[in-house]
């Protein structure tokens, strides 16, 4: 039980994402800020941890080695995939950006050919249920609000969707031998700093200094989602590596990102519980990835 316990407070922890980027948007902070000033509080956090486990030598090593590889990849892992979700939390409620964000496990596969690599159309088959709650969820929505919000909190997370496995995926692939998780993560970090500051000066420009409550929320953010979040994911994914039943269990548990965003936005910022289109859209969603997990965990998914 315990891996699938850390899993679910994994998934609860990503979920402050989501919740208080509507809270940083609905009080009238800058988007920018809200996700500038997460990596800008990651940083330091991050560099404690890999400082801790003696690593920092192999991170600055590996930057001084290739630093246009890091700054490309940093930027589209990082940058514009938060820069992304942040931006739409202006448009769209937590809920429906979390779920659309979902659409991750799809784009993943489907930038194989970009690693040389064939893509498993047949194993894909589970995620078209993800894409079905996706497209509900965008209808229940509708008629609500005008095609323009609705495309400015769609558009840009299907962006990040892609942006982030590409990512990390082609940080992988080059450093997978020689950096671990903590080294890459702090790594894309640095690298992603000059198009933080870049964004921050179009900030500053627009609407001065951010607000402290803001300040106050991204450094949650970092703290929850940025490092506990994800510590507890990968450990408890590292408990059961070698089951691969168990694994798709623990996988399919960051499904439940969507149910806390919208238990979390109902309870702290009393948004409306969604219904009809919405909640089906969310169910769908939920058991396409839940269906997806379990399909990667089969054998048959090696010959595919």
């Amino acid at each position: 039980m315990r891996p699938l316990v850390l899993g679910t407070l994994a998934a609860l922890f990503f979920a402050v994402t989501f919740i208080l980027n509507q809270s940083m948007q609905g009080s009238g902070g800058h988007w920018i800020y809200s996700a500038a000033l997460r990596f800008y509080f990651m940083l330091p956090l991050l560099f404690i941890i890999v400082a801790f486990r003696r690593r920092v030598g192999h991170v600055y090593r590996a930057l001084r080695e290739d630093l246009k590889f890091w700054l490309i990849y940093g930027t589209i892992g990082f940058g514009i995939f938060y820069s992304g979700i942040c931006f739409a939390a202006d448009h769209a409620p937590g809920w429906l950006i979390a779920g659309t964000w979902q659409l991750t496990i799809l784009a993943g596969p489907l930038l194989a050919p970009l690693f040389h690599q064939k893509i498993p159309w047949t194993a894909l088959r589970f995620s078209l249920v993800i894409v079905a709650g996706v497209i509900v969820m965008q209808l229940a929505v509708a008629e609500n609000v005008s095609l323009s919000s609705m495309l400015y909190g769609v558009v840009p997370v299907l962006i990040a969707a892609v942006a982030y496995p590409l990512g990390n995926r082609k940080m992988l692939m080059r450093y997978g031998d020689q950096l671990d998780v903590f080294d890459r993560i702090l790594g894309m970090t640095l690298a992603s700093l000059p198009f933080w500051f870049i964004l921050t000066a179009f900030a500053y420009r627009s609407s001065g200094f951010p607000s402290m409550a803001q300040v106050s929320q991204s450094a949650l953010v970092a703290i929850f989602s940025g490092v506990v979040a994800t510590s507890l994911f990968f450990y408890a994914t590292s408990l059961v590596h070698r089951d691969p039943v168990r694994l798709a269990t623990i996988e399919a548990t960051q499904s439940f990102e969507i149910l806390f965003t919208v238990l979390g936005e109902a309870v702290f910022l009393h948004a409306a519980f969604p219904s009809g289109l919405g909640l089906l859209g969310i169910i769908l969603v939920m058991l396409g990835m839940t269906l997806h997990s379990f399909r990667q965990a089969s054998p048959t998914v090696i010959s595919d």
